[in-house]
C-alpha cells in the first residue's frame, strides 16, 4: 500500500509538471516566430522544418517572446547533415546571434554541449561515452534547463552537461532554432514544450 501510495504521489507530480508547460510551436505555422537569414524553415504534417537554402549561411528561427529561466524539451530529427541547435538568451543582428547554443549535432560533435557564439566558445562538452544517446535519423527529444546562472541538458532521459556560469545568469534574449551553414542540412522539430519558471 505504501509503494503504490508513493508511486501515485509520483505520478501526480509529473502531470502537475506536464500541466505548466505550454507549447511554444503550435505546429501549423511560424507565425510567432522570426526567420532569420535567408535558409528555409517551413511546417509540414505538423512539424517544424530547417533545411539549408541555396546560401547554404547560418539561419535562425527565434522567438519573438524573451524567457529568461525556463525548462525547455524539444523532439528532433536529423536527417542529412543534422546540424543545428537550441539558442537560448539571445539576441541578432542580420545572422550574427549572441548568446548560448544547446548544441544539436550528427555524433561525435557534442549534441547536448553549450556553445557560447561571438564569444568564448565552448563553455562544456558532454562525455565521449555519452554520445552513445543521440539516434541519428531518428526522433530524439532534448530538455534543457535554463535557471538563474544554471544550465542542464538531457539527451533521451540522459543527463549531459550541468553548468553555472555568471555571464549567462546575467544574459536575457530569446529562444531560436538554428541552421549550421555549409549546406546539405536537414532537420525535423516537434513537441517544443516550455514551463516558464519563477
Amino acid at each position: 500500500m505504501k509503494y503504490t501510495f508513493t508511486l501515485l504521489l509520483a505520478c501526480l507530480s509529473t502531470l502537475s509538471h506536464a500541466q505548466k508547460a505550454t507549447p511554444i510551436f503550435n505546429g501549423k505555422d511560424i507565425n510567432n516566430w522570426t526567420i532569420n537569414g535567408t535558409e528555409k524553415w517551413y511546417v509540414e504534417n505538423g512539424e517544424l522544418i530547417c533545411e539549408s537554402g541555396p546560401d547554404k549561411q547560418y539561419g535562425y528561427l527565434s522567438t519573438k517572446k524573451n524567457y529568461k529561466n525556463f525548462v525547455l524539451t524539444a523532439e528532433f530529427k536529423q536527417e542529412a547533415n543534422g546540424n543545428s541547435g537550441i539558442f537560448f538568451r539571445s539576441s541578432i543582428e542580420g545572422v550574427k546571434i549572441s548568446g548560448w547554443q544547446c548544441e544539436v549535432a550528427p555524433p561525435g560533435r557534442n549534441s547536448g554541449g553549450i556553445y557560447e557564439s561571438y564569444g568564448r566558445g565552448w563553455l562544456i562538452k558532454p562525455k565521449p561515452e555519452d554520445e552513445q544517446w543521440l539516434k541519428m535519423g531518428e526522433w530524439n527529444t532534448m530538455k534543457l534547463s535554463v535557471n538563474g546562472d544554471e544550465v542542464k541538458t538531457w539527451l533521451n532521459g540522459h543527463p549531459m552537461i550541468e553548468l553555472k556560469d555568471e555571464k549567462i545568469g546575467k544574459g536575457e534574449g530569446f529562444i531560436a532554432l538554428q541552421i549550421h551553414d555549409g549546406g546539405g542540412i536537414k532537420v525535423k522539430w516537434r513537441n517544443l514544450m516550455i514551463e516558464e519558471l519563477k
